[in-house]
Parts: structure tokens; C-alpha cells; sequence
């Protein structure tokens, strides 16, 4: 009997390529012919250091990373480097001061705790919901800031910038967390990026680092040397041990990605994928509704509420208990919001994408 399909819509973790989990399997007990797994290799062999080089090697291939930035390796997820950004890069300048962008709930939190570090400008009015970019003519930009912040996509929410804030030369950071390698980046244009991998690059446990060289060296003294970008720049992220099996699963991920055609060949399927569904909220008159503005809707989050534009409770469990029965799991809207949301990461597949349409249009016959 052919073992049912369960397809992973969850936010983070999220779903891997299945030939990347084959791989994993295959070399789990021995790898690479040494007779250990990699769970077991020393973070200071030969055989791991070049995991380690192969994952920057092609880090640096498919985003095209100039040879001034250093990539690194660290732990502590993005809510780590919501302290170890400001920790690092509020004093850039002596006013000690950062612009923030809070278009959503991370993006929030990261402002809330750079404020333990130095005085946080949030550069636009405050939202009333978070379902839109501010509009530039609204922004207030500091140009004394040591940096300027902002979540590229937001998870929670179904926000995604489709554009790069004009920061008139102050340093540009970013969370990529959960849209990293969905689509080209001109990484000259930032100082720094962070990605926890958990979305489309692999695996819980590592967390991605680019920064520009010229911003190393400039850690606040209290910052915790496990965070210091020099520190962990000059030891090549093994000034403690790195999450080994993380980088590992990222390498194969990134292989999978470079095989598949890259950033590029990842935006045209991710377009593809968000379109379907973006086309069956649209065309419903209402039955489900996205509350995010049209020009900036996540190709990798898309919340949705079904019955009305707040959302109908018992409709939203049938939709939910219906999905799970057809082997659609994790749509379940974030804690915060409730309702519906569909992540469709890098691993998501056309076929997968496809299902969920078809279930959606199905569903709404049955209950508009």
C-alpha cells in the first residue's frame, strides 16, 4: 500500500527537499565512508571543515556574496541576532542611535530589545495592523543612525518588501529569515543579513550571518563574546562548537537549490506557487479574504481568514479539519492572528501548492 502524502505547509521548521532527506538518510550511519555519522565528527576535523568551506562556497556562489563580506555560522536564531545586531552595530556612531522599520511582530520584537543597547527611531508612524509597508513619504530616516533595520518578510503577518529602503547611506540590516534565497538579493547593498535557516535553507539550529568587513570591531563591551561578529568572524564560527548537523543540512539544501537553478529559478516557482493561491483568494467574492495590501502580499506567508473578512471559528476548524484528512498539515493561522496561513518555502512543490488550490476552490463550493 502506498504510504499517504502528508504536505507540510508550516512556517518554520518547514518542509525539506525529499531527495536532501533521502541523502541524509543514505550517509546517516557512515558518513562519507569514515565509518561515523556526522553527528559525530569533530567540529575541528579536516572532514568538517570542508562541509564547512562547501557551505560558504556556495553561499557565496548563489548570492553572489562580494569577497569584503564574511559568512558565518552561529547559533541563537534570529532572536539571538535581535540583540547581537545592536550589540555589534549601535555603536557605529557615537550617538548610539538605530532606525527601525516594525512591520510586524518580529520586526517588533527586534526594535523592543535593540532598546537595551541605544535610542531606537521607529521611522514611520505606527501601524494600526500590520498589513502594509509605510509609505516612503512618511519616513523619517535619522541620519546620525548607526543603522537602519528591517524585516524583509514577515511571517506572521504575509508582509514582504518587494523593494530595498533608500537609507541615504546610513548601514542597511536585514532579517531574511524566512525569505532568504526565495528570490535574487544584491547582498552589496546591506551591511548585514541574518537568516535563521529553518525556511528555506535547512534545518532549525544555525543561523546565517553576512556582514560587510569594515563593521567588524565595533561590539559594545558588554556584548557576550559568543555574539561578537569578530570574534566568531576571526575563529570562522568555531570559537564554539557549531551546530554541525545544521550546517551540514544546509550545504545539501543549497546544493539542492544550486541544482534546481538557483535564486532566480526559486522566484520564478515561488511566484508561480503564491499567484495560485493569491488567484483563488481573489476570485472568491469574499468568501476568503487576505488582509494584506496587494503590493506587498509574502509570496512565503499567506494568511487568510474563510467565512468573512474576520474569519468564521467553525468554518476555519472545518477548513483546517478538512485539510488534515486530505494529509494538508500546519495551515493553522499564528497564535497571535488565528485564521489561516499557507508558508510555501523553496521545498513547497508546484504539485503540493496545487492540492491546497484545488482543496480551497472545493471547500468553498461546498460552504459559500
Amino acid at each position: 500500500m502506498e504510504e499517504k502524502r502528508t504536505i507540510n505547509f508550516g512556517s518554520g521548521p518547514a518542509k525539506l527537499p525529499k531527495s536532501v532527506l533521502l541523502q541524509v538518510q543514505n550517509e546517516f550511519l557512515n558518513y562519507s565512508g569514515l565509518g561515523i555519522s556526522v553527528l559525530e565528527l569533530s567540529h575541528r576535523s579536516q572532514d568538517f571543515s570542508k562541509i564547512m568551506n562547501k557551505t560558504e562556497s556556495l553561499l557565496r556562489e548563489l548570492l553572489n556574496i562580494p569577497d569584503n563580506y564574511k559568512v558565518m555560522f552561529l547559533q541563537g536564531g534570529g532572536s539571538g541576532e535581535f540583540s547581537a545586531v545592536p550589540l555589534n552595530l549601535i555603536g557605529l556612531k557615537e550617538d548610539k542611535c538605530a532606525d527601525y522599520f516594525v512591520t510586524g511582530i518580529w520586526s517588533a520584537k527586534a526594535a523592543k530589545e535593540a532598546e537595551k543597547y541605544g535610542k531606537i527611531n521607529i521611522v514611520h508612524p505606527k501601524l494600526d495592523s500590520y498589513t502594509k509597508i509605510p509609505d516612503p513619504s512618511s519616513w523619517t530616516l535619522n541620519p546620525s543612525a548607526s543603522y537602519v533595520y528591517y524585516c524583509c518578510n514577515e511571517t506572521v503577518h504575509g508582509v514582504e518588501y518587494n523593494f530595498i529602503p533608500e537609507t541615504n547611506g546610513v548601514v542597511l540590516v536585514t532579517d531574511m529569515s524566512s525569505n532568504l534565497l526565495s528570490r535574487p538579493v544584491d547582498v552589496s547593498k546591506f551591511g548585514l543579513i541574518f537568516a535563521g535557516a529553518q525556511k528555506n535553507v535547512g534545518c532549525a539550529g544555525v543561523t546565517l550571518v553576512i556582514v560587510r568587513e569594515d563593521l567588524l570591531g565595533h561590539a559594545l563591551k558588554e556584548c557576550p563574546i559568543v555574539l561578537d561578529y569578530k570574534v566568531q568572524a576571526e575563529m570562522n564560527s568555531l570559537y564554539n562548537t557549531p551546530p554541525c548537523f545544521s550546517i551540514y543540512i544546509m550545504c545539501l539544501v543549497l546544493e539542492w537549490i544550486k541544482n534546481n537553478g538557483g535564486a532566480a529559478a526559486m522566484e520564478t516557482l515561488n511566484k508561480q506557487k503564491s499567484s495560485m493561491i493569491y488567484d483563488v483568494i481573489n476570485a472568491s467574492n469574499g468568501f476568503y479574504v487576505c488582509p494584506v495590501e496587494i503590493t506587498c502580499r509574502s509570496r512565503m506567508n499567506i494568511p487568510f481568514r474563510v467565512g468573512k473578512k474576520e474569519g468564521d471559528d467553525a468554518l476555519e476548524k472545518k477548513f483546517l479539519d478538512g485539510a488534515s484528512q486530505r494529509g494538508m498539515i500546519s495551515l493553522k493561522g499564528h497564535r497571535s492572528v488565528g485564521g489561516i496561513r499557507a508558508s510555501l518555502y523553496n521545498a513547497v512543490t508546484l504539485e503540493d501548492t496545487e492540492a491546497l488550490a484545488k482543496y480551497m476552490k472545493e471547500f468553498m463550493t461546498e460552504h459559500q
